[in-house]
């Protein structure tokens, strides 16, 4: 598998992968990504380079996607949190074509991998709140439950860290991410 940075044209497949598995979540009776993201978003992180896409080849269909930033959402980390240097992890989602295959674990190895590389001392992501099941998929993948969040305007608020480190075993080639820093 392969790691491309996303352009303007993938918007519409970045969209469906929420939208894919918004339905997919819905039948498992989880309300996640049930009201539509504002394209306006992804487009900007696009624009910042944030947005990556995960290929078998260059020119496939994409198995997943993954956002990797230094957006910190200040209504879930503290201000102290804030100022250390960490990575998050938004949007990944993986086509339920290669579910199963720990796909998801890779991608978050490599985000791992990306953060100690650029100096984080942190790996963090948030999780949707309602979501058990994610949150145990987190935990199982060395994610340590922070906090959640009891703001009502916050639906993703299962807030998690592990420490960055090196990955050499993730298997995705990003060779062709020259300069990637994540933000």
């Amino acid at each position: 598998m392969i790691l491309v940075r996303a352009e303007l044209a993938d918007l519409p497949r970045l969209l469906k992968f929420r939208t894919d598995a918004a339905a997919w979540l819905t039948q498992l009776g989880i309300d996640q990504w049930s009201k539509p993201f504002p394209a306006d978003h992804i487009a900007e992180s696009i624009r910042r380079g944030e947005v990556f896409m995960i290929k078998e080849a260059p020119h496939w269909d994409a198995a997943a996607t993954v956002t990797l930033d230094r957006d910190a959402d200040p209504r879930l980390w503290t201000p102290e949190e804030r100022s250390e240097d960490a990575l998050y992890v938004h949007k990944l989602s993986v086509d339920r074509r290669y579910a199963g295959a720990d796909l998801g674990g890779r991608i978050l190895d490599w985000c791992g991998d990306r953060a100690a590389r650029v100096g984080a001392q942190w790996l963090r992501l948030d999780a949707w709140t309602t979501n058990p099941r994610l949150h145990s998929y987190y935990r199982a993948k060395g994610f340590t439950h922070v906090r959640t969040s009891d703001d009502p305007s916050v639906v993703s608020g299962w807030a998690a860290q592990r420490p960055a480190a090196f990955s050499s075993t993730h298997g995705l080639d990003d060779s062709d991410l020259e300069g990637v820093t994540a933000g």
